[in-house]
């Protein structure tokens, strides 16, 4: 059996909460809580992936997750169709509170933490560069891109191109040809 095989049957065997058809999961990829997540069509998630399936996670069709990434926080992760999330970007769906108001980290009875559990969403057509990092409580608008080391602290508008730290508009992207090429690769499938 070759790597892609492999990667295959594993998809089905970790106990997914649902899982489409050409689902790829490498073997060093961890998967922790795979009850609660749902994958879509046509998925890769590629080797040293550590995916955190926290209070539900749920992949569309047409995803990549690249090697060296990683999805954290106990929250809800919601990635739409034809999402990108490249090599060693961090999304945090939770997090401890850090302003003195309580103690913090895992090993730290909950009673004295003050968490935020909540969600990130990343709407279709989006794409994360290279080591993006992605706060709790975002929505990455359809077809918004964001450049390789950012840091996205607030929602980001529809077909943008965001930069920086924190991570700002830069310009606009085009949305007629993507749609149209989805629209194509959709009907024929």
């Amino acid at each position: 059996m070759n790597a892609i095989e492999e990667a295959r049957e594993r998809a089905n065997q970790l106990g997914l909460k649902a899982v489409g058809k050409e689902v790829y999961i490498f073997p060093l990829a961890k998967i922790v809580k795979p009850e609660v997540v749902s994958i879509g069509d046509h998925v890769i998630i590629d080797d040293y992936v550590l995916f955190m399936g926290g209070r539900e996670s749920t992949l569309g069709s047409y995803i990549h997750i690249a090697s060296f990434t990683s999805v954290s926080g106990g929250g809800v992760l919601e990635a739409e169709n034809f999402t990108t999330i490249s090599s060693g970007c961090r999304i945090l769906t939770g997090t401890d509170d850090f302003h003195g108001e309580a103690l913090t980290g895992p090993t730290v009875p909950e009673e004295y933490r003050k968490l935020t559990r909540t969600f990130v969403k990343l709407e279709k057509h989006s794409i994360l560069g290279a080591n993006v990092v992605v706060l709790p409580g975002v929505t990455i608008g359809e077809g918004a891109a964001v450049g390789a080391g950012s840091l996205v602290l607030a929602d980001l508008e529809p077909w943008t191109i965001n930069v920086g730290v924190p991570a700002k508009p830069v310009k606009k992207r085009p949305s007629d040809s993507i749609l149209e090429m989805e629209r194509k690769l959709l009907e024929g499938a």
